[in-house]
């Protein structure tokens, strides 16, 4: 499906937008990442996922926010890796 993704970089404060039109996606900024991340303990998604799994401005904004997470296990993945996780996560959420 269409979709706008839009989100903040907790730490520079600047918007994050990704646009899906016809299976193809941008970026805005070009150089966003996605931190993928969850918090030790288990649980369901929104307690242990969803504040671990964040969108920045770029590698470095992300690796300050990690350095600074030291407790939030998890990696900084380029565009097409997130897509694909975004995809198997909620693709079938999404399914008619």
């Amino acid at each position: 499906r269409d979709t706008v993704i839009s989100s903040t970089d907790p730490v520079t404060g600047q918007t994050v937008t990704v646009t899906t039109r016809g299976g193809t996606a941008s970026w805005e900024p070009r150089e966003a990442v996605v931190f993928v991340g969850q918090r030790p303990g288990g649980g369901p998604a929104a307690a242990t996922c969803c504040d671990a799994l964040n969108f920045f401005t770029g590698d470095a904004s992300a690796r300050t926010w990690a350095k600074d997470h030291p407790r939030v296990p998890g990696r900084i993945v380029g565009q097409s890796p997130a897509l694909e996780i975004a995809r198997q996560t909620f693709g079938p959420l999404l399914a008619p």
